[in-house]
């Protein structure tokens, strides 16, 4: 037998002597609202004021009193969690609550059927195995058309030499692969399939030979979704009868599975897809009856001021994936919505996940909604109106220091700073880290101001600040003075301040 030392470090080892090189590798003991606690080497709780917010997973805070209750309350019940393959009401009453919100905010009264999951990459893991059954599906419907058609056409009437020309394009066409559109910056999750949507090489072309492949289309390019979308279109060859001519015409056939997108994107750069880019997504994706699938796992649950960040910008989706604060920041949830038009039923007899729709999460997704929707949705005002003061106190700090500030993003409490580069500093440290600035200044804030937040991930010279509605201006105020603590230091270039081995 091989003996194992308790002391050794084997959960992601790597990991954490990387975050010990910059200062973030303390343990957290404790958390409520927007504050977590950490053990200091003495023993002692040392209470930290949380930004990041779990990659936006706590549009609620830490430990909501409500949803602790609820959860108590629910575990001391002996709630079943593992009752799959039976009836779940409580699921149907989370699915029938978002269908009224989303009904509300979109004016659009067709119903969206729910596929529950446990996180946002297995919902978006879903969404592309629904698309492309759909896909298949619509496909071999397209193509038994085509054969009858063929077959009816009496000997004579057309060339051998062109039925050959039609079986030999139309096969060409038929074994294709699917292709998924998503946009440049976008992060859909680190699954294998999810990854392949992920813009980041760094993630995705390590497993790119295990799944579906995407096309990345330039973010608010004007022109660039209609011409990828154009440049993706396939069409097969079919015969019609007129006027006793046979003539052949070509049938648009479905190459492209769906087009995903975040209407805010999370670790592409807290970037907010415009209301002219999203119309151009719509426009491209009906011609062609493209499926498009909202990814509003980081931004949505009234993240953005409304339930949908989507639907601030005028989009319309057949897809949408929610995740993150739909637990309160206690339960793993997700689900995936899918406009009934699009619906195949026959999904739910090839995808399952053992976790999903069990009644503790889904009592808590409950809990959360009468959290959000109480008092007419004062949650989604308290968001916006938080988000515009953050705002305006990241874009003073800009407004001070804009040779070290390139840029302030976002919407309602989804907002990213972003730092010049530092590849060209005159400190020799700060040029060093620069590949990784956004975690060097994240240790800096958490070992010199008890502040915490992370740099997005494919985008390192943003930092993105995803607090709760619990947020106050104290808290607000403690951190504009740490971030002008930051940029005094890029300014300077006296790096003795950041905490980098």
């Amino acid at each position: 037998m091989t003996a194992v030392h308790s002391d050794r470090e084997l959960a992601e080892p790597h990991l954490r002597g990387w975050l010990s090189s910059i200062g973030l590798d303390v343990e957290y003991v404790r958390a409520e609202g927007n504050t977590l606690y950490r053990r200091a080497e003495d023993g002692r709780e040392v209470p930290v004021l949380d930004f990041a917010g779990g990659y936006g997973s706590l549009m609620l805070g830490h430990n909501h009193p409500a949803i602790v209750a609820r959860a108590q309350e629910l575990l001391a019940a002996r709630t079943p969690i593992h009752a799959q393959f039976s009836r779940h009401p409580y699921a149907n009453e989370v699915a029938n609550r978002l269908n009224r919100i989303i009904r509300r905010e979109l004016g659009d009264d067709e119903a969206f059927s729910a596929i529950f999951a446990n996180s946002g990459a297995e919902a978006i893991e879903a969404a592309i195995k629904h698309a492309e059954l759909d896909r298949v599906l619509r496909a071999g419907e397209l193509m038994d058309s085509v054969r009858a058609n063929l077959a009816a056409v009496a000997p004579g009437r057309l060339a051998a030499s062109e039925f050959e020309r039609i079986a030999r394009h139309n096969a060409s066409v038929t074994a294709r692969p699917p292709l998924f559109l998503t946009l440049e910056g976008s992060f859909h999750g680190k699954l294998a399939g999810s990854v392949q949507l992920t813009h980041n090489a760094d993630y995705r072309t390590p497993f790119s030979a295990l799944a579906a492949q995407a096309r990345f289309v330039p973010f608010d390019q004007p022109g660039a979704v209609k011409e990828v979308v154009d440049s993706a279109r396939a069409v097969v060859l079919d015969v019609v009868v007129e006027g006793g001519e046979v003539r052949v015409v070509e049938r648009d056939y479905p190459v492209i599975a769906a087009f995903l997108l975040e209407p805010i994107q999370g670790e592409g750069g807290i970037n907010v897809v415009s209301a002219e880019l999203a119309g151009e997504i719509q426009q491209a994706c009906a011609g062609l009856g493209v499926p498009i699938v909202v990814d509003e796992i980081q931004s949505g649950m009234g993240r953005s001021g409304a339930f949908l960040a989507s639907s601030l910008v005028g989009l319309r989706g057949d897809y949408y994936a929610l995740a993150k604060s739909l637990g309160g920041g206690v339960a793993k949830a997700s689900v995936l919505l899918v406009r009934e038009s699009r619906y195949r039923p026959d999904f739910e007899l090839v995808h399952s996940s053992t976790f999903a729709k069990d009644a503790f999460s889904c009592h808590i997704a409950s809990t959360v909604l009468d959290l959000l929707e109480a008092d007419d949705g004062r949650a989604y005002r308290q968001a916006a109106e938080l988000g515009e003061k953050l705002a305006g106190a990241l874009r003073a700090v800009r407004a001070d220091y804009p040779d070290v500030v390139k840029d302030v993003r976002g919407r309602g409490l989804m907002l990213g700073l972003e730092f010049h580069a530092q590849t060209e500093a005159s400190s020799a440290a700060i040029r060093e880290n620069a590949g990784f600035l956004g975690y060097v200044i994240a240790g800096y804030l958490l070992q010199a101001h008890d502040i915490r937040t992370f740099p997005t991930a494919s985008a390192v010279t943003t930092l993105r600040f995803e607090p709760s509605i619990l947020l106050t201006d104290t808290e607000i105020a403690r951190l504009h003075t740490a971030l002008r603590a930051v940029c005094e230091i890029l300014r300077t270039q006296d790096a003795r301040g950041f905490t980098t081995s």
